[in-house]
């Protein structure tokens, strides 16, 4: 039984988010907790007294929750799911952690707002706090995306991490649940020269990939000078349709999401992207 988090603020992204799970989940046994944190400005809690909550802000909040599981429960009938609403008050980060904890999620759905939200979403708003400041796997689903499992996935690594049985069981199971290929992209503006770290960090992941699937799985070098630019290239080149790297990769993933140019971040609006935790 997995369970899922799903955030939300009842925006299209967030519904678009919560359909592409249930898609991608369709044939395991799953609990979604559909999530919407609210601003402790917005209840009647003043100083260290306990009063009611505002009734109709309390009313609506929960019936755009009640609303929201009695949709996708009507789009998506699926005997193996259940949709459980949670509402809270107080700090998004803090109530999330609290959540993973209590509720012992496996994994956080989240969506984005495509190219206009990226900047803010990668640079510090609930998205990009997610995924650097929990340690829980998160895949954003940006707004354009069709909930449909991916036939390819590319995994950009730089071979400087060991690969530890959370991080391997991970990809193991997203490559059960999609059926996908994946592709292992190493990027650099020459040829190669691997570490000692990195031979055997790749020769690991390579014998690992070989025995769990050894017909749906490749290695890809590819040459240029700005890493963002050629990630890009690839994934529309390739038709990739979803990436993963690890959360602990900070090097790369930096490169990759950390910039204030908007358009190396464009990808990111047509692909979903699964951050991976140990």
């Amino acid at each position: 039984m997995k369970h899922i988090l799903i955030p939300t603020d009842f925006s299209n992204n967030s519904w678009n988010a919560l359909e592409y799970a249930a898609c991608f989940f369709e044939k395991k046994q799953c609990i979604f907790y559909v999530l919407h944190v609210n601003n402790l400005s917005n209840s009647d809690i003043t100083g260290n007294s306990f009063m009611t909550l505002n009734a109709q802000k309390k009313y609506s909040t929960r019936d755009k929750l009640n609303e929201t599981i009695d949709r996708i429960g009507t789009c998506n009938p699926n005997p193996k799911h259940k949709f459980i609403s949670l509402e809270e008050y107080g700090n998004f980060i803090d109530i999330t952690k609290k959540t993973i904890e209590e509720k012992k999620i496996d994994l956080i759905v989240m969506g984005t707002k495509g190219i206009s939200g990226l900047k803010a979403s990668i640079m510090g708003s609930n998205t990009g706090n997610v995924i650097t400041k929990i340690a829980c796997n998160v895949l954003v689903i940006p707004d354009a995306i069709i909930a449909k499992k991916p036939s390819k996935i590319a995994f950009p690594t730089d071979f400087n991490l060991f690969y530890t049985y959370p991080i391997l069981n991970s990809i193991t199971e997203i490559l059960e649940i999609s059926n996908a290929k994946l592709e292992v992209i190493h990027m650099s503006q020459s040829r190669p020269n691997f570490s000692n770290t990195q031979v055997i960090n790749k020769a690991y992941l390579h014998d690992y990939l070989k025995e769990i699937c050894s017909e749906t799985h490749s290695f890809e070098h590819i040459l240029g000078k700005n890493t963002r630019e050629v990630i890009v290239t690839y994934i529309t080149e390739n038709k990739i349709e979803m990436l993963t790297m690890v959360a602990k990769n900070l090097n790369l993933f930096q490169q990759l999401f950390f910039n204030n140019s908007l358009e190396h971040l464009s990808y990111h609006s047509t692909v979903p992207l699964l951050v991976m935790h140990e």
